[in-house]
């Protein structure tokens, strides 16, 4: 059984097959097999699913996407879009929230961008599974808040959609949303190393994505894995097929574009906070990189991959 969003109870506008725009609805629903959502007219509001169980399948225009647990799924608006239990599965239970994207949202869901305004992020580590599911229970919790108390607990049997009808529950709502975002799409910020690495490597590479603004030296770096810096800048290159302070260039230079994506920060403050202490050699670096100078990059984006 298809069930088409013109059939369900009168939640939106007439003739609106979606919430309307500046609404938060989330929900929780573990559904059998033959459910399914059809929308024809797309929606005016981006749609964020989370799976935690089964399977579900996913349409957006022409892109086509199936989900198992622990896939973010997000549709953004303007396009007509489905989604359902997938055929052969036993049940699809799973997270959803009806809302307007922050702006900065859109520069950690790119690199999953499947097409057509789908972002289909996977995989996300077992480690931060819990926190995101914990992030939408708070999400419900939050949507419910009244702005006169503290915020509700979410009680097992307890109604499991809400809808953020204030502004400060709207927000709140908005920022447990924004900690799956964060949690989820983050991890396409990092260059993972190879399968097969060594672990001083991966931990010194560890370190330079962790905080790449430091003062790294490939003298530090080695004494962090204890090893000596000759052997250990051998290794490193040798496994990763760059030096460690290429290396460090790179997540710099990640991190100054992450900075130009979500912030307001001048040119020159995002150079220093990036780990370059001449703003002309950053400006020249990052230009290398992304094709683009920082100041055209925060406007138009970049022009060659990221």
């Amino acid at each position: 059984m298809t069930v088409s969003a013109d059939g369900l109870p009168d939640t939106a506008a007439p003739g609106d097959p979606a919430p309307p725009p500046g609404l938060v609805v989330v929900g929780h629903f573990d559904q059998p097999p033959g459910y399914g959502i059809n929308r024809p007219r797309g929606a005016d509001s981006w749609l964020f699913t989370w799976t935690t169980g089964g399977r579900g399948r996913l349409r957006h225009g022409h892109t086509e996407a199936r989900a198992g647990a622990g896939d973010l799924v997000v549709l953004a608006p303007g396009a007509a879009h489905g989604y359902g239990v997938e055929p052969g599965a036993r049940h699809w239970r799973f997270w959803w929230a009806h809302c307007q994207a922050r702006p900065t949202w859109r520069s950690w869901l790119r690199p999953y961008d499947a097409g057509g305004g789908m972002y289909v992020v996977t995989p996300t580590p077992d480690a931060v599974r819990g926190r995101v599911e914990a992030a939408f229970h708070r999400m419900l919790a939050d949507a419910r808040w009244t702005g006169t108390e503290a915020p509700p607990v979410m009680a097992p049997g307890e109604e499991p959609v809400a809808v953020a009808h204030g502004t400060a529950a709207r927000e709140l709502a908005l920022c447990a949303l924004e900690e799956v975002v964060l949690l989820t799409a983050g991890i396409a910020r990092t260059q993972l190393p190879r399968p097969g690495v060594d672990d001083r490597v991966r931990r010194a590479q560890a370190l330079i994505d962790a905080d790449p603004a430091a003062a790294h030296t490939v003298r530090s770096l080695a004494a962090h894995v204890a090893l000596s810096p000759s052997r250990f800048a051998h290794l490193f290159t040798g496994q990763l097929g760059q030096s460690p302070m290429r290396a460090l260039r790179e997540a710099r230079l990640r991190h100054a574009a992450r900075l130009l994506e979500t912030t307001g920060l001048s040119v020159e403050r995002v150079a220093a906070a990036s780990g370059f202490a001449s703003p002309y050699h950053f400006n020249r670096v990052f230009r290398e990189r992304y094709g683009t100078p920082p100041g055209t990059y925060r406007s138009v984006g970049p022009m060659v991959g990221v």
